[in-house]
Parts: structure tokens; C-alpha cells; sequence
């Protein structure tokens, strides 16, 4: 039993490494395809581990950045609060997808600083169903991915007929 709660407890202190230890990467860089949905200037506070990005705005507030359906949501008015609320189960569960992160690492899915879990159908189609074709992708690939994907289908209703077609972005004027 004390070696389950050992490994239960390293395991916790590795996530949370991972979601507050975001000093060496580049906000800019991963909101560049964003910019339709977060135009103001942000600093990362955290992140999880299927790239979800927690940013403070100027005025303070932390707000999350879910980027398998593009939407960004307010979660706390500053990173005090923050912080407390993450510290608790509910929020790890909710914000960090805990236990969807413990299932991936049991499966060998363990994203280094630079990494997070994608998976082979975005989540934004309702056709992906499941979370389960999980991989582990570049964190900046996976993030600009999925920024102008949702960009794309932004204006769309839910539920609407989608065809994707591969090719090299169109140059913008």
C-alpha cells in the first residue's frame, strides 16, 4: 500500500512539474494561430499535458485556452486564486485531465517539457468520439495545429459537415 501512494504521490509532483513548468516556452510562438481568438498580450502560467494553455491577461485574470475546440474561458480572476483552485481535486480533474493523463503515461504516453498528447482525429470533430488514439506530438506543432484548424471551423455550426483537405496554408496578403 505505502508503494502505491509513493508512486501515486511522484507521479502528482511529475504532472505538476509539467503544468507549472512552462518558464522555457515561447507564449508567442503557441498563440500565433490563435490570434483570431487571443489577440491581447498573454503570459503562460500553465499548461496540461493534451496542450491546453492556462494564460493570465493583463488585468490578471487566468484564463484557459482549450485548444481541442478552441474556446477560451475565464477560470480565475488572478493567478493566486488560480493556483489554490488547481490544488484541488475537482480542478486537476476538470483543468488538467489528471486521471486522462494517468491512463495515457500507464499506456507509455509520458510527454517530456516540450510535448503534449494529441490524438489522430482532433477532438473538435464529433466523429473522434473517444480520446483513443492518443500520441505524443510537438507541443508548438500540436498547438498551431489545432489553432488554425478551429479557426477554420469556427463559423460553422455545431455539427456541421466537415471535409478536410491537406495541403500548404494559402499566403496571406
Amino acid at each position: 500500500m505505502f508503494e502505491r501512494n509513493l508512486v501515486t504521490s511522484t507521479m502528482i509532483g511529475r504532472m505538476s512539474e509539467l503544468w507549472f513548468g512552462t518558464a522555457h516556452l515561447d507564449v508567442e510562438r503557441l498563440l500565433s494561430d490563435w490570434r483570431w481568438l487571443v489577440p491581447n498580450r498573454m503570459t503562460l502560467v500553465a499548461r496540461n499535458a493534451f496542450g491546453d494553455l492556462f494564460l493570465r491577461d493583463d488585468f490578471g485574470a487566468v484564463l484557459l485556452l482549450d485548444v481541442a475546440i478552441g474556446k477560451l474561458t475565464t477560470v480565475a480572476d488572478s493567478e493566486t486564486r488560480f493556483r489554490e483552485l488547481a490544488a484541488t481535486g475537482e480542478k486537476r480533474r476538470d483543468w488538467f485531465a489528471e486521471a486522462d493523463e494517468q491512463a495515457a503515461a500507464a499506456r507509455g504516453l509520458k510527454p517530456d517539457a516540450t510535448q503534449c498528447i494529441g490524438f489522430s482525429v482532433p477532438l473538435v470533430f464529433a466523429e473522434s468520439g473517444s480520446r483513443d488514439s492518443p500520441y505524443i506530438v510537438d507541443l508548438y506543432e500540436h498547438v498551431a495545429f489545432l489553432g488554425d484548424l478551429n479557426r477554420q471551423v469556427s463559423d460553422l455550426p455545431d455539427g456541421a459537415k466537415v471535409r478536410l483537405k491537406v495541403g500548404q496554408r494559402p499566403v496571406e496578403p
